[in-house]
């Protein structure tokens, strides 16, 4: 079975996608809600397969949420404007419905998820480690080691609990890597959620560094902290 989440605040486009994916019988709806915020504290503890996830909703939007996930499952995404589409595509979204959504379209972007082939995202555990590539060198640093990493031009900076790596790469390509506790704060910043001491407004303290936590992932930067320290 495929797990579904339907994300969205208006309750008639929920129960339009509700009814279509009950069209689909390898479908199985895990999550509908309005409420960004409840979908965040689901996908923390639950595996999602495919999200049909609304753009315009009150307190985190749809593109905060494509901005904020690590390893996100695949996403379709439903709206009444257009104006995002080129930037959702740089967090791959499967595709992108207008609203009113018609079964025919619809069916349509179900047949590019099928295509894409849904693998369910992969839990990570505490040993798993990043493969990287230092002056040439293979070397493998476990998650629970790293502190955050920072985007340096065209490197990244990935600051452990030794020492400090500078490799080529972009921050969008490393999230895919990473394991679930680890989220973007800033457009150039990645925290290991883990690790953070202590959290104000604006920053995340990580041993005796700060990192910063801009307006924009602010929201799920906290729901996250939140939900960990329940665990």
């Amino acid at each position: 079975m495929i797990k579904i989440a339907i994300v969205d605040d208006e309750l008639l486009a929920r129960e339009v996608l509700e009814e279509y994916c009950a069209k689909i019988e390898n479908f199985d709806i895990v999550l509908s809600t309005g409420n960004p915020l409840e979908f965040i504290n689901f996908i923390q503890q639950n595996n999602v397969d495919l999200i049909f996830l609304d753009i315009e909703m009150p307190e985190l939007n749809g593109m905060g949420i494509l901005r904020s996930m690590i390893r996100s499952p695949k996403v379709i995404l439903t709206t009444a404007y257009s104006e995002y589409a080129l930037e959702s595509y740089d967090y791959g979204v499967v595709d992108y419905l207008l609203k009113p959504i018609k079964l025919e379209r619809f069916l349509k972007a179900i047949n590019k998820v099928s295509a894409s082939k849904i693998t369910a995202p992969k839990k990570s555990s505490a040993s798993e480690e990043l493969q990287i590539k230092h002056d040439g060198i293979p070397v493998n640093i476990s998650f629970t080691s790293i502190l955050y990493i920072q985007s340096f031009g065209n490197y990244l900076k990935i600051f452990t609990d030794s020492r400090m790596y500078l490799i080529s790469e972009t921050l969008i390509n490393i999230t895919t890597l990473l394991s679930e506790n680890f989220q973007r704060t800033h457009k150039s910043y990645i925290a290991n959620l883990n690790r953070v001491s202590k959290a104000t407004r604006t920053d995340l303290l990580i041993e005796d560094k700060k990192v910063p936590v801009s307006a924009m992932y602010k929201v799920i930067v906290f729901e996250k902290l939140k939900v960990l320290a329940k665990l």
